[in-house]
């Protein structure tokens, strides 16, 4: 079990605008898919109502301090990070952080590997960005072009 961190980003360190990605990629989203599938993916309050349904065939987890509105049985609503962790250890399988912004952030100290689809374009009108040095500690082992815009690197957090 390892905690990942799973984002699609722009050379402008953009990840979102108005609350969507700012661009669509069939390989991405199929690439995403392919990774977290039988997997849990945890995301916000936003990001999840941005989805509006449960990503199949994954344990979806959301993390919210308000309380949560409507939602299938399927979804598991959790209020702290510390609750994620702790529901972690008992997973067979990995824990997948997707998102927003706020997440990927509280989760920071946390995540062990990286799953970056990079995006060789910028998007000046995006909102949502991610810090510039959030791979600061992390080595990449892979890099795989999976379109013609598109490669997805794999970076694991550096030993301390």
């Amino acid at each position: 079990m390892a905690i990942i961190g799973i984002v699609a980003i722009s050379q402008d360190f953009a990840i979102g605008r108005g609350g969507k990605l700012p661009w669509y990629y069939p390989a991405d989203l199929k690439h995403f898919k392919k990774t977290t599938i039988g997997n849990a993916v945890v995301m916000g309050r936003a990001t999840w109502e941005e989805l509006g349904k449960p990503l199949p065939d994954r344990l979806n987890i959301t993390l919210s301090r308000t309380t949560a509105r409507q939602s299938p049985s399927s979804v598991l609503h959790l209020s702290s990070k510390e609750q994620v962790i702790e529901l972690a250890r008992y997973l067979d399988g990995d824990m997948f952080i997707i998102g927003g912004a706020k997440t990927f952030a509280e989760f920071a100290d946390e995540i062990e590997k990286w799953v970056v689809t990079q995006i060789l374009e910028n998007h000046p009108d995006a909102d949502t960005f991610m810090p510039t040095d959030f791979l600061a500690d992390f080595v990449e082992e892979t890099s795989t072009q999976i379109d013609e815009n598109l490669t997805v690197r794999t970076l694991r957090r550096k030993s301390k």
